[in-house]
């Protein structure tokens, strides 16, 4: 199981996140995304409208987590705490009860 975490402020983090699927496909992992307090933080968003960039959105990991088939998608902020004991208790349970492997579709199809 990995948990693979994101800056929500850094889109080269969030775009690395890729990578790690395409070298172990099988993986189960949950997806994080970190420094959800800087999403609303007037000076960070000003730097990045600098760069014409802007903050990771929910709507955007969930839906990188479901292009990886990540098990879960989870924000938190180490700063503020907030969301900081789910991810780690989504981890455990992840490992303690895993899904069970997706049934494989016995179709038979003529050519």
């Amino acid at each position: 199981m990995f948990l693979i975490s994101f800056s929500l402020v850094n889109l080269a983090s969030f775009e690395n996140v890729l990578e790690v699927r395409h070298h172990c496909p099988s993986t189960p992992i949950i997806l994080v995304g970190t420094k959800l307090d800087l999403r609303e933080d007037k000076d960070t968003i000003e730097k990045l409208k600098d760069k014409k960039l802007a903050p990771i959105t929910y709507t955007q990991g969930l839906g990188m987590s479901k292009e990886i088939n990540a098990v879960k998608y989870l924000e938190c902020s180490a700063l503020t705490q907030k969301g900081l004991k789910t991810v780690f208790d989504e981890a455990i349970r992840a490992v303690l009860c895993p899904l069970p492997p997706p049934k494989k579709n016995k179709t038979c199809k003529l050519l």
